[in-house]
């Protein structure tokens, strides 16, 4: 049966699952690719102290992520519809005008980064123990700036097609290259957080070779066009329409990432700026799973939006909403209930995994709710609705989160409150209550966002998916 037909006529649980698990495997497996070098880095003999560099250079690599996500992964929706539609000229339009977005962006953020990565460092939250680290490893990342553009930009490419399976090998190939390249570069080579970056950047160049490959050969139902890589700027913008609602959700983790290191190094020094990465590490563990199942639903969403078979499209969001709040539950509830067992993968140091243990279990009171945010937030997305997905993203961490991480070490900081729940590392850190009240703000923001978030998609959901049926038949 045609990519097409499948999309538009198998049953939806089947569908979405033969589409989602490869996706959900990328991103277990992105897990190790993201995380990897912290575990190695966690285990080295200053192993506190580089983990912390890491944890400032964190918003730099963030953000090159979200500028992948604006030029490349939004157009994949568009595309996705245009499918749906049956134009696959205009669908191959986008694909080759976000390929030379992605190439264009690349080079830019390279000149960017490599000219200004030490005030940017000293900004996030670098301080003289920290500053020397963090630049010998964003300066050798930033080479490979292009290949992270490449691979996860146009990897949304192959999935939005219906080939998740070759999407996940995308991951799983760099996965296995960083795995085996980062004991080398790091301890055999003696290279340090260097020796990290450099295993980084090489996996990356071999994804992106495997994707392009894909893309310009035979099996992909689009191709890259010559006559299209002068680039359409009607396209162009509206790839970057759609792509702001992901640019944001996760150019605001960046500056979600400073604000957690501004914040945590005033309160609780070196060893609670490296808490934070382990604990982002671990919220990855939680979030990026969700994305998978979100990425394996987004084609049937999109496709069957532009089909304006509405029935399809309202039966798949209930399925992923129920599967995202039930994993999101039990992977969270797993996580705090073993807490000491998973910081101990990133850390060897006694006093920094009891830190951390106690860090975790406040981080995550709320991320159950997240599962229901990520939802609504990536169905916005999945049918077009970029206005709406752009300001979801915007509450959670602007309007909520941001703010609160600065108010509440006011609000309850030395509170009798905040003061008996940080008991446990009150000995470890400067001021042990007003840490408790950055960390608390992470799950105050989880559950109001995702209350917002779900009541606004219930309101698009009753005015725009309860139409009937217009089918456009392949």
């Amino acid at each position: 049966m045609a990519t097409n037909n499948r999309l538009g006529h198998e049953k939806i649980s089947k569908l979405l699952f033969a589409l989602a698990i490869p996706s959900i495997i990328a991103q277990l497996v992105n897990i190790l690719y993201n995380i990897v070098d912290r575990i190695y880095i966690g285990q080295m003999t200053d192993g506190t102290s580089a983990m912390a560099a890491l944890s400032v250079a964190l918003p730099i690599l963030t953000f090159i992520t979200a500028f992948t996500q604006l030029v490349g992964i939004g157009g994949a929706p568009l595309c996705a519809i245009k499918l749906g539609e049956q134009r696959k000229d205009k669908a191959e339009e986008i694909m080759t005008n976000s390929f030379v977005l992605l190439i264009v962006v690349g080079i830019l953020l390279t000149i960017v980064v490599l000219i200004w990565q030490e005030p940017l460092l000293l900004l996030f939250g670098a301080n003289e123990e920290t500053l020397s680290q963090a630049i010998s490893y964003i300066s050798i990342y930033a080479l490979g700036t292009i290949f992270v553009q490449i691979t996860l930009g146009m990897n949304a490419y192959i999935n939005t097609q219906g080939f998740a399976k070759t999407g996940m090998c995308t991951v799983v190939i760099g996965a296995i290259f960083n795995i085996v390249l980062d004991p080398i570069f790091i301890f055999w080579l003696d290279m340090g957080v260097a020796g990290a970056a450099l295993a980084t950047i090489i996996s990356q160049g071999v994804s992106a070779v495997w994707v392009l490959i894909f893309l310009f050969g035979k099996k992909s139902t689009i191709k890259i066009r010559k006559q299209y890589l002068k680039p359409n700027w009607h396209i162009c913008l509206s790839i970057m329409a759609l792509g702001i609602s992901p640019f944001v959700q996760t150019a605001t983790e960046s500056l979600l990432q400073i604000s957690f290191n501004n914040q945590l190094l005033i309160y609780g020094g070196t060893m609670a700026v490296a808490t934070m990465a382990i604990l982002m590490s671990l919220w990855q563990f939680i979030t990026l799973p969700l994305q998978g199942l979100c990425q394996g639903a987004q084609p049937i969403m999109s496709y069957n939006y532009g089909a304006k078979n509405y029935t399809r499209v309202r039966n798949t969001f209930k399925l992923v909403m129920k599967v995202c709040l039930g994993f999101a539950f039990i992977a969270s509830g797993t996580v705090m209930l073993f807490s000491e067992f998973f910081v101990s993968i990133f850390s060897n140091d006694a006093q920094t995994i009891v830190f951390s243990s106690w860090a975790l279990r406040v981080f995550l009171i709320g991320s159950g709710m997240f599962g229901a945010q990520i939802a609504c937030q990536q169905s916005f997305m999945a049918l077009g609705q970029a206005k709406v997905s752009v300001w979801m993203a915007i509450t959670r961490k602007i309007i909520l989160l941001i703010p609160l991480i600065y108010i509440f070490p006011y609000l309850l900081g030395g509170s009798s409150l905040a003061t008996s729940i940080a008991g446990p590392i009150a000995s470890m850190v400067h001021d042990g209550s007003r840490v408790f009240a950055v960390l608390f703000a992470e799950p105050v923001s989880d559950i109001l966002a995702a209350i917002i978030t779900t009541f606004m998609f219930i309101r698009f959901y009753k005015k725009e998916l309860k139409q009937p049926d217009q089918i456009i038949e392949d």
